[in-house]
């Protein structure tokens, strides 16, 4: 039986505030399935406003921090702004070098280069800014566990604020002149998913005074941070997304629109997954290959021409990093042999580009549903970039296997390791372990929110409704609808056999559809086929024809399994999604005048389907033998219908009666 997919076949629950509220059936099913179901919850999730912002001195040692940066601003101190060399990282350097500039001091942005000198504070970087005359150092989505490179600095006379957001232990806390990290334990902050740019957000805010100020004029590198580094897009995260995304359309830095003409993306339609596939990746390259100042430069230069030539270098470098991880995924793929792992993987190579493999590890992460760690092999030690997958917790695999580690950090879903070369193999083992005691529970390869039974409600005002959920990523995902045993028109392949187009039947409506990098080969389906779709709509405008448009997200040919089990099991919840298989009376006649029953049915349900009759929908075949079973006319030593066969009875049943028609019925109305 294929278990793959999850389909919602019970009613589903509506607020009938929301309704009453004005929202549509389709957003109203949508906000009460993600537990809003009040007309005020809409509105704060929906429409939240500044509401949602929360004050940064409420973070801990946010006040120490403030005054340690104004008097560097009275004093005229030379500061350093230490980053990180991803989006996140980036685009919280910018925010923190742009503000202390504008107060008039020498402010220098420091990256470290990826493969050079790795992640976070490092020795060699404080001895180059003190030569330089910085007085203090600000971290900004790093630092959290420098514990030794903070008294280092200490004791070249160099003052230390510590800002991140990654996971840490209260116990080993840098002794910086402040720590700020919404992710302490028992940080007063309302907030714990605040991506770096957001605590760099948060300081400086904190510093002016001005919050509100503050966010209009980086909110577009505060959104394009929080969506690269995918932090959850709901409460005070979603307003800063949403802020920046308009900025982003009607004032963006010369960078991002530079950025933007290059990726051929219309700001006018940007959207987060915008953001996270065409802008991010982008900026991420530079940091992958080691020129991740050139991404700074870029998102802080004021020249347009500037900003185009900038673009255009990324542009590239982003082709570079695509070659180069195409040639790391071969070779992983070649070290796996071609078994499926049932545990973590982990891969070594000193062949290996060290600001790639996180992408590879993702990938693997991704194809084999287990964790994927990919490790960079130099000299003596070994750069890991760890992927997680399933929802099992990562900071908390590495923390238990520490004992075979350099170092590690990071957070639940993405982390990265140090390690000695002679450590990997008991570091596998260890992790395999740990695995194999805290696997998390198998997901199913397609989940959806809604099974839409009536094709009418997916009207081009209800899919524009659904904007309103926007902007979607972590947190706030867009919501799967399935549409189940639909008839394909049409299947046809494009772009090169890379994507598959489809038009659907179902019942009276007609849709177009497209799957993008899946053909109708690699799919089995053909035209005249019954499928079940898996899709998010959307509105398509071309030339002016306006309709919607299902961007399927997975298809297959009609699988009766999952339905016919639950009504065989009599699931009650799952006969709202069987109302449309309620049996006739020919289709009881036919039943009953073959020879099934005669013998015991089969014990399994493949072997049971065998004997649906040519032309019955097996979920009409399932009903049938329920409806037979509940009138008396099969029995069954334990009431079920695996092994029932034909019963002996006086008279006629009246099968319009059971339970189960009589359910179905009033489920058609």
């Amino acid at each position: 039986m294929n278990k793959g997919w999850t389909i919602p076949y019970s009613r589903p629950e509506i607020s009938e505030e929301l309704l009453q509220a004005g929202y549509g059936p389709l957003l109203a099913a949508v906000l009460t399935l993600r537990g809003v179901k009040t007309a005020q919850d809409a509105r704060r999730l929906l429409d939240g406003g500044a509401d949602c912002l929360h004050d940064p001195l409420l973070m801990g040692g946010m006040a120490v921090a403030r005054e340690r940066v104004m008097q560097a601003i009275r004093l005229r101190e030379r500061v350093a702004v230490y980053g990180d060399y991803d989006v996140d990282g980036i685009t919280a350097t910018c925010i923190v070098t742009d503000y202390l500039r504008r107060q008039g001091l020498s402010c220098i942005p420091y990256i470290p280069d990826r493969s050079e000198e790795g992640y976070g504070l490092n020795r060699s970087a404080l001895e180059t800014l003190r030569d330089e005359g910085v007085n203090l150092v600000i971290t900004v989505d790093c630092g959290i566990t420098a514990v030794e490179e903070t008294e280092y600095a200490r004791s070249l006379g160099i003052d230390v604020i510590i800002t991140d957001h990654h996971e840490c232990k209260n116990s080993s806390l840098p002794d910086a002149v402040a720590v700020i990290d919404c992710k302490m334990e028992g940080d007063p902050y309302p907030n714990p998913c605040l991506a770096g740019v957001g605590v760099a957000l948060k300081l400086v805010s904190a510093c002016d005074g001005d919050g509100a100020a503050m966010l209009e004029r980086y909110a577009d590198l505060v959104a394009v941070g929080t969506v690269a580094d995918v932090m959850p897009l709901v409460d005070e995260n979603r307003y800063l997304v949403r802020q920046g995304i308009r900025k982003l359309k009607d004032d963006p830095l010369p960078g991002f629109s530079a950025m933007l003409r290059e990726a051929g993306v219309d700001a006018a339609h940007l959207t987060a997954s915008a953001i996270s596939f065409s802008l991010a990746p982008r900026l991420n390259a530079a940091g992958r290959l080691g020129q991740a100042v050139k991404a700074a430069e870029l998102l802080m230069c004021t020249d347009e021409a500037e900003a185009a030539s900038l673009a255009a270098e990324l542009c590239e470098l982003n082709r570079q990093r695509q070659s180069i991880e195409t040639e790391i995924w071969q070779e992983a793929q070649a070290l796996l042999a071609g078994q499926k792992p049932d545990g973590p993987i982990v891969l070594a190579s000193d062949r290996w580009h060290q600001g790639v493999i996180g992408i590879a590890a993702s990938r693997l992460a991704e194809q084999y549903c287990v964790p994927a760690i990919m490790i960079c092999m130099m000299g003596d030690q070994g750069k890991g970039s760890c992927r997680s997958c399933g929802g099992f917790n990562l900071y908390d695999a590495l923390s238990a296997c520490s004992d075979h580690l350099l170092g590690f950090g990071g957070h639940a879903l993405a982390a990265g390791l140090t390690i000695a070369p002679d450590k990997i193999d008991a570091f596998r083992a260890a992790l395999r372990e740990y695995y194999r005691k805290n696997a998390p529970e198998r997901q199913p390869e397609v989940r959806c929110d809604l099974l839409i039974r009536d094709p009418s409600v997916l009207s081009i005002e209800n899919i524009r409704e659904l904007d309103l959920l926007e902007p979607y990523g972590n947190g706030n995902q867009k919501p799967v609808f399935i549409l189940s045993d639909v008839e394909l028109e049409s299947v046809s392949n494009v772009a090169g056999g890379r994507h598959m187009r489809v038009r659907v039947r179902a019942g009276r409506s007609r849709f177009e559809g497209i799957f993008f990098s899946h053909s109708s080969e690699s799919l089995g389906l053909s035209e005249g086929d019954r499928a079940d779709l898996a899709f998010t709509p959307q509105i398509n405008d071309y030339r002016g024809h306006v309709s919607v448009q299902l961007v399927l997200c997975a298809a297959r040919r009609h699988s009766a399994d999952e339905l016919c089990e639950l009504i065989v099991r009599r699931d009650e919840a799952c006969l709202w999604g069987a109302a449309d298989y309620c049996p006739e009376r020919a289709d009881f006649v036919r039943l009953w005048r073959s020879d099934c029953g005669s013998r015991p049915l089969p014990l399994e349900l493949d072997e049971l389907l065998a004997f649906c009759p040519s032309g019955m929908a097996p979920e009409s075949f399932c009903i049938c033998l329920s409806a037979f079973l509940e009138s008396g006319l099969l029995e069954s030593g334990d009431g079920t219908l695996y092994g029932a066969r034909r019963a002996q009875i006086d008279g006629k049943a009246d099968l319009e009666a059971t339970e189960i028609m009589r359910r179905l019925r009033q489920l058609q109305l």
